[in-house]
């Protein structure tokens, strides 16, 4: 079986590749599967490889059915310093 999750990106950091985060857990993934990726766009990541852009509703959506298992998941939706203020 296999786990894709969605994660926010939140920075690109070379070409084809973009930082994500998802509950605090900051990663490098690749991102050339994406058309025009974007910090702030919400992906569905699977091994190391952003799939395809989902909407923050979706994200969110899938997120709490997640949380159920980990509440700590839901962290990306509670605002930080660093995202304080930050469009979404």
């Amino acid at each position: 079986m296999c786990l894709a999750i969605p994660v926010r990106i939140v920075a690109l950091t070379g070409p084809g590749m973009a930082r994500v985060s998802l509950g605090g857990i900051v990663k490098e993934v690749s991102v050339v599967l994406i058309d025009d990726p974007q910090p702030g766009d919400y992906v569905v990541l699977h091994v190391g490889f952003a799939l395809a852009k989902i909407d923050e509703a979706e994200a969110k959506r899938t997120l709490e059915l997640l949380a159920e298992l980990d509440p700590r998941i839901m962290a990306e939706f509670a605002p930080t310093d660093a995202t304080a203020g930050a469009p979404s």
